[in-house]
C-alpha cells in the first residue's frame, strides 16, 4: 500500500512539474463554464488568434474540455463527474495537452477536479445480524458493514453513530480502505433479560449539509462458547502472476479452535467489508479454507488485493477469528504497446525542407517496469525519421531528406513500437503521406528542334501540323499553353501562322508557294500554368515541298501579239540534219515537275522535220526536193513530267527560200548574232562562277549539317550514285513511312539565264551559224542552286 501511494504521489508530482498552467474546477458544473484563459496565460496575442488553432489532447475517452478558438478560453464541454474520472480520495488531476497550430506549439495544462458532496454514504446491505453469547466480556468488538461514499475529502464519511442504548457503542478504526466501524460491547449481556437487541447505525459524511445512511443491526444473545478460532498470523502476504489460470488454488487458510465438537468446527468466509469485485475474482472454500482464483487477474486493473477472512466455529453462539490476506499481483508482459497519433499532416509539399514536422505521436504500454519500456522505430526505407520529444514516449515524425513527387507521389510510413518484456510484444501502425505538387518541372518537347514538310498550295486557315510538350507536374502546374515567338518585323513569317494555345495545332493563315518560299523557321514556346510559370521553346523548321502547279511557258517562238507562233526561213539546198530552230521554254516548278519534254504534233510532212524531245531542236530529216511545199506548219507540244502533266503548244512556220535570199538574210542575222554571242559569253562566265561558288557553299553546309546530326538522322540521306539522265545528282531521305529525293540539275557550258525565268531555267540562245560544239550545249537545265524534293512511293 505504501508503495502504491508512492507511485500515485510521484505521478501527481510529475504532472504538476510538467504542467505550465494549473486550473481548478468543481465537478457537476454546467457545460460552458470557463475554467481559465489558456491564450492569455500562455502569453499569446489574443488579437492574432484568428490565424491559430487550439486542439485539446487528453487520455480520456470523452473530451470534457475545449478551447474557444476566438478568445483562447478553456471551458467545460461535457458533464464532469469526479467519481467517474478519479477513484479514491486523492487529488483528481486531469492532464491536458494543448496543441497550438500555425506554428505548432505544445503546452501542458493540469485541471484539478474538486469534489462536491453529491453522494450519500451507502451500506452494502440494509441489515446486519450478530449472535453474541451472554458470557461475552465487555470490550469485545464486532465489525459492522462499512459504508461507502464516492465523494472525497471532507465530503467522505466522517463518523458513525448508534442509537442510544446501554450495552453497545460504536468504535471506528482508521485503515487504508477508510473508516471501519465496530460494534463494541460495553456492558455484559443477559439473555434471560433480553434475547434480541435492535439498533440503528448511521454513517454520516462531512458535507454541508451532511448526508447519511442507516444500517439495521440485530443482535441475538446466545449461550456461551468461550473459545474462538485463532489464525497462525494476523496478516498473510502472497504473490501471484497476472493471468493465472482460473481454478488455481493460491493459498490455504488454517485456524484452530480449542473447543470440542461443534464449538470447535471451523468454517471460513470473507469479511463483510470487501469490494464486490473481489468476490468476482476470488472464492473461499468455507470448509478447507482454500482461496481459489475465480476470475481473470489483471495487473493493469489492480496490482494488490487485501482479503479479510473470518473463521467461525459452530458453537452456540459461534466464535469468530479474523486475519488479513494480502495478495500482490506480479506483472506479466501481456499488453502490446499502443501507438496514438495526436497530430498528422496527411499531405506534405514536395519542396519541404529536411526537418519539417509532419506528425506527432505518443506510445504507451499498460505493463510496468521493463515490460512497459518501449522502443519505437520506422521499419521501411522512407525519407522520414522519428525524433524523440523531451517528454518520454512522445515522438515527432520529420523529413530527413528532400522530396520529389515526380519520383514518389506518396509514402507508407510503418512505425513499430516494441516493449522490452520477455518475450517482447510489438505494435505496428502505418501512416499514408501524400506528396503535394509544386511547379518544379518546365514543359519539355521531345526534341530541341522539329522539322516538318509541307506541300505548297496548302489551304489557308487549315491546320498544317502540331507540336506537343509534356510536363511532369500535376493539375495547373502541368496545364500547358502554346504561343509563337513573334519578332514584330515586317517580314516575320509568324504573322502568317497561328497556334492553338491548348493543343499546339499550328494553322497557316495563307497558302505557301514553293517558288516564292522554300523553307522558314520559327519558335514555339510551351508555358505551364504554375505560379510562377515555367516554359521552354522548340525551333520548328518547315520545308515547302513543290507541286506541279506551273504549266510550261514557251519563250520562243513568241510574237508581239503574245501568240506562241514563229516563222523560220531556210534555203532549199540544206542537207539532212540542218538545225532549223530551237523551241525554248521553261517551267517555274523544279525536278520532275519542271523537266520538259518536246513533241511534234500534226506535221505536214513526217519525213521532212524531226524534233529532239529533250532539247526542243528542230532539224531537217532529208534534203528538200522541188516537189516539197514552200511553207510548212509545225505544231510543238511542250509538257512537264509531273504526276498530272501540264503542257503548252507553239507553232513554227518554216518557209523554204532560194539560196541567194537565204544568204542575204543570213548575213544580216550574222552581224547581230556576233554581238549577241559576245554578251552571252560574258554573262555565261559570270553565271558559271556564281553557280560554282553557291554549289561549293551548299556542299559544305550539307556536310556540316549531316555531321551534326545523330546517326539515325543522317541515315535518312543516301547519295544516289547510279542516277543518269537530265538531272545531274540526287540525295534521298526518309520522313516517317515516305521516302524523298533531293534532285539538282547538271550545268551545261554555254547556257545562259533567260530573263523572266525566275532564275530556275537555263536556255541556250539560237545561233544558226554557231559551231557544232556550241550546239551540243543547247539543252534546258536547272540551276545548281535550285533543288527539288521528289516523292518516291
Amino acid at each position: 500500500l505504501r508503495k502504491t501511494r508512492g507511485i500515485i504521489n510521484a505521478r501527481h508530482w510529475w504532472i504538476e512539474a510538467l504542467a505550465q498552467i494549473r486550473y481548478s474546477v468543481p465537478e457537476e458544473v454546467e457545460e460552458g463554464t470557463v475554467v481559465g484563459n489558456v491564450a492569455k496565460d500562455l502569453g499569446l496575442d489574443i488579437a492574432s488568434l484568428t490565424d491559430r488553432r487550439f486542439r485539446v489532447v487528453t487520455e480520456s475517452k470523452n473530451a470534457i474540455f475545449e478551447v474557444n478558438q476566438n478568445n483562447g478560453a478553456l471551458y467545460v464541454s461535457s458533464h464532469i463527474d469526479r467519481e467517474e474520472l478519479c477513484e479514491g480520495s486523492g487529488a483528481c488531476l486531469v492532464e491536458l495537452k494543448i496543441l497550438v497550430e500555425n506554428p505548432l506549439e505544445i503546452h501542458y495544462v493540469v485541471v484539478e477536479i474538486t469534489d462536491v458532496n453529491d453522494h450519500s454514504p451507502s451500506f452494502p446491505e440494509k441489515e446486519q445480524r450478530f449472535e453474541i453469547g451472554e458470557q461475552t466480556l465487555p470490550g469485545r468488538r464486532f465489525q459492522l458493514h462499512t459504508a461507502h461514499d464516492p465523494d472525497a475529502g471532507i465530503n467522505s464519511i466522517r463518523t458513525y453513530t448508534i442509537t442510544s442504548n446501554e450495552h453497545f457503542e460504536v468504535n471506528i478504526r482508521q485503515s487504508d480502505a477508510g473508516k471501519i466501524p465496530f460494534l463494541v460491547l460495553k456492558k455484559p449481556l443477559d439473555r434471560e433479560q433480553k434475547k434480541k437487541h435492535t439498533l440503528l447505525v448511521t454513517a454520516v459524511d462531512g458535507g454541508k449539509p451532511p448526508r447519511s445512511e442507516t444500517l439495521n443491526v440485530s443482535i441475538i444473545v446466545l449461550d456461551t462458547n468461550d473459545n474462538r478460532p485463532i489464525f497462525g498470523q494476523e496478516i498473510y502476504q502472497i504473490s501471484i502472476k497476472e493471468n493465472i489460470l482460473v481454478g488455481t488454488s493460491v493459498f490455504r487458510m488454517n485456524a484452530t479452535d480449542l473447543d470440542e465438537d461443534t464449538n470447535g468446527e471451523v468454517e471460513y468466509s470473507f469479511g463483510k467489508t470487501l469490494r464486490r469485485k473481489v468476490y468476482d475474482i476470488f472464492e473461499l472454500d468455507k470448509l478447507t479454507g482454500e482461496i481459489i482464483v475465480k476470475g481473470m487477474v489483471d495487473f493493469e486493473e489492480n496490482d494488490l488485493y487485501e482479503l479479510d477472512v473470518e473463521a467461525s466455529d459452530k458453537g452456540t453462539p459461534p466464535s469468530t477469528g479474523e486475519c488479513r490476506v494480502i495478495i500482490k499481483v506480479i506483472d506479466v508482459n501481456d499488453n502490446p504497446p499502443e501507438i496514438q497519433v495526436t497530430s498528422l499532416s496527411n499531405t506534405v509539399s514536395e519542396d519541404s525542407k529536411p526537418g519539417t514536422v509532419i506528425s506527432l505521436l505518443s506510445v504507451k504500454d499498460k505493463d510496468s517496469g521493463v515490460n512497459g519500456k518501449i522502443i519505437s522505430t520506422i521499419t521501411n526505407e522512407v525519407p522520414f525519421e522519428l525524433k524523440p520529444s523531451y517528454k518520454e514516449n512522445t515522438y515527432s515524425i520529420v523529413t530527413k531528406g528532400f522530396l520529389d513527387r515526380e519520383q514518389v507521389p506518396h509514402y507508407e510510413i510503418t512505425i513499430k513500437a516494441t516493449d522490452c518484456g520477455e518475450p517482447p510484444l510489438s505494435t505496428f501502425k502505418t501512416l499514408t503521406i501524400q506528396i503535394s505538387d509544386v511547379n518544379d518541372n518546365s514543359p519539355q518537347f521531345l526534341q530541341n528542334s522539329l522539322q516538318f514538310y509541307l506541300l505548297e498550295n496548302n489551304v489557308a486557315g487549315a491546320s498544317i501540323f502540331s507540336v506537343s510538350a509534356t510536363d511532369n507536374d500535376l493539375n495547373d502546374n502541368a496545364a500547358i499553353s502554346y504561343h509563337l515567338v513573334r519578332e514584330g518585323s515586317q517580314n516575320d513569317i509568324t504573322s502568317f501562322l497561328n497556334v492553338n494555345s491548348e493543343n499546339g495545332h499550328i494553322t497557316a493563315l495563307k497558302s505557301f508557294d514553293f517558288e516564292t518560299l522554300k523553307t522558314f523557321q520559327f519558335q514555339v514556346v510551351a508555358t505551364d500554368s504554375g505560379a510562377p510559370s515555367l516554359s521552354s521553346n522548340v525551333t520548328v523548321s518547315v520545308f515547302i515541298l513543290d507541286q506541279n502547279d506551273n504549266a510550261p511557258v514557251i519563250l520562243y517562238p513568241l510574237s508581239s501579239n503574245g501568240s506562241a507562233e514563229g516563222v523560220e526561213e531556210i534555203p532549199r539546198n540544206v542537207n539532212a540534219g540542218h538545225l532549223v530552230t530551237k523551241v525554248r521554254a521553261y517551267d517555274a516548278d523544279i525536278g520532275y515537275n519542271g523537266w520538259l519534254l518536246f513533241s511534234l504534233q500534226e506535221p505536214t510532212d513526217h519525213s521532212l522535220f524531226g524534233l529532239d524531245r529533250y532539247t526542243g531542236q528542230i532539224r531537217t530529216l532529208r534534203s528538200f526536193t522541188e516537189t516539197d511545199e514552200a511553207e510548212h506548219k509545225l505544231v510543238i507540244l511542250v509538257k512537264d513530267n509531273g504526276n498530272v502533266s501540264l503542257s503548252a503548244t507553239a507553232t513554227v512556220i518554216v518557209k523554204l527560200v532560194e539560196p541567194k535570199e537565204a544568204f542575204a538574210a543570213s548575213d544580216v542575222k550574222s552581224a547581230a548574232k556576233v554581238d549577241e554571242d559576245d554578251n552571252v559569253t560574258f554573262y555565261l562566265m559570270i553565271t558559271l562562277g556564281s553557280v560554282s561558288v553557291l554549289f561549293l557553299i551548299s556542299i559544305i553546309v550539307l556536310i556540316a549539317m549531316q555531321c551534326s546530326k545523330s546517326t539515325d538522322y543522317t541515315s535518312k540521306y543516301l547519295q544516289e550514285t547510279n542516277y543518269d539522265g537530265t538531272l545531274c545528282h540526287s540525295i534521298q531521305y526518309r520522313s516517317g513511312d515516305k521516302r524523298y529525293m533531293l534532285v539538282g540539275p547538271r550545268m551545261s557550258i554555254g547556257s545562259t539565264i533567260v530573263p523572266g525565268s525566275h532564275a530556275n531555267t537555263l536556255v541556250l540562245p539560237d545561233r544558226r551559224r554557231a559551231s557544232e560544239e556550241v550546239r551540243l550545249y543547247k539543252v534546258s537545265l536547272k540551276l545548281l542552286t535550285s533543288h527539288v524534293f521528289v516523292h518516291i512511293q
